[in-house]
């Protein structure tokens, strides 16, 4: 054979497809367990977080970020916890801005309580951040407290006006619980709409112990939602889709957005394009099942990515159908023990 010969281009590796067919092209990555609230339906009031030496550090979060979108993650979003509690997080998002910079990845995204907006907004549009999702289940101070355990209602409402300041779209989440913040359904419409933000509802979802109210208590379904929003709002149905779960209708009398997140009325698991991992490294193919594959150690393992790839691929292949998540008060306990902070609320 000639010495000089071109030896041929490695081949770029292949796209992540499960057993069910679909490629797998939506990664959510939680950078912390820690936030700032603790939220009644998220967390317990006392958490016990992880040791900090268990986190991967940011250089091995954008090691394992960089392995996805190579194989195919078009969508990339940071939770957490709160993400923007991580300390040094910034030096992440402009990490991860070379693949937007590049074409590989389509958008890098932001789940955030909105606590941190006002001291980021700027450096997040900066590395390329076109949008954040913000968490906001009342317009009520004092609700708002009762509810964060934790957290200042003024201080996220600053963070949403910084960020929209800063030209990032906003989108609020409210998750819907049943007595606490029925009435303020059509006030959180007007609210988002009135600011040009899209507003989702979500189901609150069986994951985590809690020492008060139990899930059956806290469960509202999305019918309900619909049914109330339909007294103010003549609701159309849109095909809009944003690469989540959230299925959106247009209020005419607004001419915004209203998403609908059903994990228990309507399963939404049949398009499923996403996987979790968690700030130790643990990739969840499925929100509602434990099996679980560890990423950690792969990755500190080798200085190539040859193990990390094996690891993901094995791990696609056993991604579920579809979840089974249930709330019944016969059978009380989570359905997932894990808290929804672990794996990116």
């Amino acid at each position: 054979m000639n010495a000089h010969a071109r030896m041929p281009a490695p081949l770029a590796p292949a796209p992540l497809v499960d057993p069910f067919g679909r490629t797998i092209s939506y990664l959510r990555v939680s950078v912390t367990d820690r936030c700032d609230f603790r939220c009644v339906y998220c967390m317990s009031e006392h958490m016990q977080f992880l040791p900090r030496r268990d986190l991967l550090t940011l250089e091995e979060l954008d090691r394992l970020c960089a392995a996805f979108v190579a194989r195919g993650t078009k969508r990339l979003r940071i939770t957490g916890g709160e993400p923007l509690v991580r300390h040094d997080v910034m030096k992440l998002f402009r990490a991860l801005s070379r693949h937007l910079a590049t074409g590989a990845l389509e958008e890098l995204t932001l789940t955030t309580n909105g606590s941190q907006l006002s001291r980021f907004a700027g450096e997040l549009a900066d590395c390329g951040v076109k949008r954040v999702n913000v968490s906001l289940d009342t317009l009520d101070s004092g609700r708002f407290r009762a509810l964060t355990r934790t957290g200042a209602h003024e201080q996220v409402l600053a963070g949403i006006d910084a960020a929209r300041a800063a030209g990032l779209k906003v989108k609020l989440n409210a998750v819907a619980l049943k007595g606490i913040n029925e009435d303020e359904f059509v006030p959180l419409v007007r609210f988002a709409h009135g600011g040009g933000m899209d507003m989702t509802f979500i189901e609150v979802m069986p994951l985590g112990e809690l020492e008060g109210p139990q899930r059956a208590d806290q469960y509202l379904p999305m019918q309900a939602v619909r049914d109330r929003l339909s007294q103010a709002f003549t609701l159309d149905e849109i095909d809009d889709r944003t690469g989540g779960p959230a299925r959106y209708m247009r209020a005419r009398e607004t001419g915004g957005r209203i998403g609908f997140i059903t994990p228990l009325t309507h399963n939404f698991c049949e398009s499923c394009n996403r996987v979790r991992v968690t700030c130790t490294g643990t990739l969840y193919m499925c929100l509602g099942q434990e099996d679980a594959a560890d990423l950690r150690a792969p990755l500190r393992e080798s200085l190539d990515d040859a193990l990390l790839h094996e690891a993901i691929e094995a791990a696609i292949l056993r991604k579920p159908k579809g979840h089974d998540f249930i709330i019944d008060r016969a059978a009380p306990a989570a359905a997932v023990p894990r808290h929804m902070s672990t794996t990116g609320g």
